[in-house]
């Protein structure tokens, strides 16, 4: 009995007093209950437009503004990640994301230039926070397109960006919990008296912190932050960077690395990128097929659904084994027209529908996503 009850402390349902601490925020990729959205999908396209994430809202007037200036597209997509990145509160990418099992922070990212028709990559890249724009200095500054583990993280130190320590005390410390939840050993005894006072000591005792923990304990997040721009002349760029799915094992890579999977562009076409279960992406080359279905004649929002649709028929449909994860993917097209879809109606737990963010020029807001199932996920 004393056993479940510890197991209990850390896996029950999102507390209400997260929510209460977070109003107003965007997690996930769901949206706040004094939010407003879009329609789903935008049917009439405008130039420049820059889209992402939910999560990197905040952080979309960085690139509108370089694209206002005339900047490219590429730098203007990279500038928006690296504001996320940089933010040591969002623990899906960059600096704070959550680490792998053995409490290391590793980062993948990739980037597409369409003009040029370029591409770069890196993949379990440690102790270096802004790997968007390592991708970048790949894809520049040298021959190849991907660059993985210790052999990018040398190259960046080369290239000038800092080696540092990735792993913020907030990731530290939910990195304990999920320890502690997860494992016989990383807890005081079953003789100990004093166990829920250790585990709640990890967070300061505090309700919100602990909700937290459980929450990303009980659906490890996927973090990722895709993001993509077409200017007024209509050329196009896109990124996708990670911290990855938490507690994985070292060495996994999902699909925000992955050229074709997590980001794709073509520059006569459109861009498209994902967050979620990156192994479903890869394995119907999420971004290509979405390039391939506009390339047709779909909009971004019914490319979106077609892959969605082939990770589902993957399963044969059944919505059991489907509702134990989630993905999303994300468009637009060389016009400007945006869309995007979830599998699912909601983010994991949250009732309300999936959101992305959306800079058309005159202010960074949220629109829906268009889900594949319109039903709820508690599960996934």
């Amino acid at each position: 009995m004393k056993l479940w009850s510890r197991r209990k402390f850390f896996l029950t349902s999102l507390a209400s007093s997260f929510f209460a601490a977070c109003a107003g925020k965007v997690f996930g990729h769901s949206l706040p209950a004094d939010a407003t959205a879009l329609p789903s999908s935008a049917a009439q396209g405008t130039r420049p437009i820059i889209i992402s994430s939910a999560n990197g809202l905040h952080a979309l007037d960085k690139g509108m503004d370089i694209l206002r200036k005339g900047g490219g597209t590429l730098d203007a997509v990279v500038a928006t990640v690296s504001v996320v990145e940089d933010d040591p509160n969002d623990d899906s990418v960059g600096y704070g994301g959550l680490p792998n099992e053995e409490g290391e922070v590793e980062l993948d990212a990739s980037v597409m230039h369409g003009p040029t028709h370029r591409a770069g990559s890196v993949a379990s890249v440690r102790r270096i926070k802004n790997v968007a724009r390592l991708a970048q200095t790949v894809m520049e500054k040298t021959n190849h397109v991907m660059m993985v583990g210790d052999g990018a993280r040398r190259f960046a130190v080369a290239e000038g960006f800092e080696d540092m320590n990735l792993l913020t005390e907030h990731s530290r410390r939910i990195w304990l919990a999920w320890k502690a939840s997860s494992s016989m050993n990383w807890r005081p005894g079953i003789d100990s008296p004093e166990w829920k006072e250790h585990v709640a000591a990890i967070f300061d005792h505090d309700e919100a912190k602990i909700a937290y923990a459980e929450r990303v304990i009980a659906h490890p997040p996927t973090g990722t932050i895709p993001c993509m721009a077409v200017n007024e002349k209509g050329d196009i760029s896109a990124t996708t960077t990670t911290s990855g799915l938490a507690w994985k094992i070292p060495g996994r890579v999902g699909d925000s690395p992955i050229i074709g999977a997590g980001c794709f562009v073509d520059n006569e076409v459109g861009a498209a990128g994902s967050t979620g279960k990156g192994e479903e992406n890869i394995k119907i080359a999420g971004g290509h097929t979405i390039i391939e279905m506009m390339r047709r004649g779909k909009s971004p929002e019914e490319a979106c659904l077609e892959a969605l649709a082939r990770i589902a028929r993957n399963y044969n449909n059944d919505k059991k084994k489907l509702s134990t994860f989630h993905i999303f993917f994300y468009a637009l097209n060389k016009d400007g027209v945006h869309g995007a879809a979830s599998l699912w109606r909601n983010h994991y737990e949250e009732k309300e529908h999936s959101v992305y963010a959306v800079h058309d020029g005159t202010q960074a807001r949220l629109a829906e996503c268009k889900p594949f199932f319109d039903e709820v996920n508690a599960h996934g």
